[in-house]
């Protein structure tokens, strides 16, 4: 009887009482260095194989991105010259190597690819680094991917619509004397464009670092603002130097990086907010 009733006793309690929650378990936590090194190596591999998937699509619809991709920005007709306040002028594009027009045509392709998957690979990084930043769910991790790869884009974007047209004609027309006339290796042309175009999808990143460095309190927005004249400067110098000579295409190029910036100030003012709630509660708890 004795030992029915502890029983009886037991399975009253335990219903009674709440049971106790099993504590989360970071798996990062328990990982060894080399459980690590291989979780990076995977999560590389995968990035690597959405980036071959992108040059695969290139190649499949190689001729539309590279006449109309590529190729547009040098020839008049191209759509943005007609938003543009630019007078377009067809540039002459020659190749002066044996090899020239096979290897741009291979290099070129296999870049345009690697930004058409670069998307995934930064899926996959960022799935690999944020652990070490926060603990976040898939869903979460998936949301900060996207955050990245938006600003890309948008690099990408303004890179090939806006300074790509202006850089172009710029170059395309400036000349120092009659009897020199501007003939452009096809390799030096559709390099400018591609370094061009990353450069600004890099740039654009500026938020986001902004965003990341601001939760974890190395940068402040009150820092950023004390550099933001010098921003503002670096903006305009750049923008003097990749347009034509006028101050409507510099402005142009200039507004779209300040905003950038002052975009960036915004984004470090709510991450630092958010930081300190989540240390007051943190320290609430403990």
């Amino acid at each position: 009887m004795s030992e029915t009733t502890s029983t009886t006793k037991r399975s009253i309690m335990g219903a009674i009482l709440p049971r106790a929650k099993k504590p989360k378990i970071d798996p990062s936590a328990s990982m060894s260095f080399l459980d690590h090194l291989e979780e990076l190596r995977w999560r590389i591999l995968k990035g690597l194989a959405g980036i071959l998937a992108g040059i695969i699509v290139a190649f499949i619809f190689s001729d539309f991105f590279i006449q109309e991709f590529i190729l547009g920005p040098a020839r008049s007709d191209f759509f943005m010259y007609q938003i543009m306040p630019i007078n377009a002028v067809d540039l002459s594009l020659i190749s002066r190597r044996l090899t020239g027009q096979f290897f741009t045509y291979w290099g070129t392709l296999i870049i345009i690819g690697t930004i058409i998957g670069s998307p995934y690979f930064i899926y996959q990084l960022w799935a690999f680094i944020e652990p070490a930043l926060e603990a976040g769910e898939k869903v979460k991790t998936f949301l900060n991917a996207m955050f990245i790869n938006v600003f890309f884009l948008l690099g990408i974007s303004f890179g090939y619509f806006i300074l790509v047209p202006f850089a172009v004609q710029f170059f395309t027309q400036f000349i120092i004397s009659d009897i020199i006339s501007n003939e452009f290796d096809i390799h030096e042309y559709f390099i400018k464009v591609a370094v061009w175009t990353l450069a600004c999808g890099i740039v654009f990143q500026v938020p986001v670092v902004s965003w990341f460095l601001s939760k974890v309190g190395l940068v402040t927005p009150e820092g950023m603002r004390t550099y933001r004249r010098h921003a503002i400067v670096g903006a305009m110098i750049l923008a003097a130097f990749l347009t034509p000579p006028d101050p409507v295409s510099q402005i142009m190029i200039a507004v779209p990086l300040i905003v950038l910036y002052q975009f960036a100030i915004f984004l470090s003012k709510i991450a630092v907010k958010r930081r300190k709630k989540e240390l007051e509660a943190a320290f609430t708890d403990s």
